[in-house]
């Protein structure tokens, strides 16, 4: 591929704000989703634990911001969501999934209740343009549907050191910010919004921003001491959590009571009138039962299983895929998530996986590999 070749492709990715400050800082920058995002900066395996022990922070502007205003705002998203939102308070948010009516998944998302007129949904990258599509679909004529996504920065400060490093640049007070709760504050001079959310495993803040007022906001985190972290940790410090990736782990063919997602599935809103998108269809197959789920498993050799490997039996037919897998730098040894059938997803459970033309043991493990440890008291 000629330099010329190559410079029309990044030319034609799409940029965040802080794109300029990745390229000079010689970060290894990769096609992501349409995107031009640093994959690595010292190295994964060094900014693994960079936030496992200290501080990281993450661009992640790629993700999308889908406003919703008006009287009927809290309406809308209760359409649209499969968690209940009337349970939120202001400067609280949650977890949740979107489905399609077939109860397949839309995209899984975080919804921020600003008051009960402003609700913010921050979707994955990938899905800014469908997701905004589906929530008009369905919900557009009750309240105003904005996508903010190119107004809005979002920069992720991770890790143990990661609450007190924002609130010694920002406000003491943010360290009261309850988990999946959110605070106004200023850091470095600007206006931002501190949310203590986050895709690694450890407690932090993701911090939203003006996109023009983005640069400022991560030179100080930078100068304080965090370590600047690439998509590539990103993916293994969210695998050794077990949290899910749209488009490997979930999509429009699994439910999220297959991917383990029950949790977020809140049929009995609709008893009292808030039916949601894809509600009658996880209904059903809630009563119907499932035939797959999505289960964690650490491979027991040296082997490591990646997406799109096998799952097969005793007898050699397939019976499951693997949906995510790679090495766990903390945990050790390497790690993955598979849908399975539920006669192989008890925990202790042996599997066998398929790759390349070899197989090699797994064994089904309960919950996340890894959990971040209690704070001293």
């Amino acid at each position: 591929m000629g330099k010329a070749t190559l410079m029309a492709e990044v030319t034609s990715l799409q940029h965040t704000p802080l794109h300029d400050a990745h390229v000079a800082r010689g970060a290894k920058m990769v096609d992501f989703g349409g995107w031009h995002m640093p994959l690595q900066y010292e190295g994964i395996l060094a900014e693994h634990r960079a936030v496992r022990t200290a501080a990281g922070i993450f661009d992640v502007s790629h993700m999308g911001e889908v406003d919703f205003t008006g009287p009927g705002a809290l309406a809308a998203v209760q359409k649209l969501i499969t968690n209940d939102a009337a349970k939120l308070v202001d400067g609280k948010a949650m977890y949740t999934a979107v489905c399609y009516p077939d109860g397949g998944i839309v995209d899984d998302c975080i919804v921020y209740r600003h008051h009960g007129e402003w609700l913010r949904i921050v979707v994955n990258a990938a899905n800014i343009a469908k997701d905004f599509a589906h929530f008009v679909e369905h919900a557009g004529g009750l309240c105003t549907i904005t996508d903010n996504s190119d107004k809005v920065a979002l920069i992720a400060v991770q890790g143990p050191k990661a609450r007190g490093l924002v609130a010694r640049l920002a406000d003491d007070s943010l360290l009261q910010v309850p988990s999946f709760g959110f605070a106004a504050a200023r850091l470095a001079g600007e206006d931002i919004v501190a949310a203590r959310t986050g895709y690694t495993g450890e407690d932090g803040f993701e911090l939203f921003v003006a996109a023009d007022r983005a640069l400022p906001v991560w030179d100080a985190l930078l100068a304080a001491g965090a370590a600047p972290i690439g998509l590539g940790a990103r993916d293994t410090l969210r695998l050794e959590a077990k949290l899910c990736l749209y488009g490997n782990d979930i999509d429009a063919t699994t439910s999220p009571l297959e991917a383990g997602l029950g949790w977020v599935v809140k049929l009995d809103k609709r008893a009292r009138g808030d039916d949601f998108v894809g509600g009658e269809a996880l209904a059903r197959q809630k009563a119907e039962g499932l035939g797959r789920t999505l289960v964690g498993f650490r491979v027991l050799d040296k082997n490591i299983a990646r997406h799109g490997a096998e799952v097969v039996d005793a007898s050699g037919a397939v019976v499951g895929q693997v949906t995510s897998g790679g090495p766990a730098p903390t945990v050790g040894g390497a790690v993955g998530m598979a849908y399975v059938p539920l006669a192989l997803s008890a925990p202790g459970t042996a599997l066998t996986i398929q790759q390349r033309g070899r197989s090699f043991p797994a064994e089904v493990v309960k919950g996340p590999f890894y959990k971040r440890p209690e704070p001293a008291a």
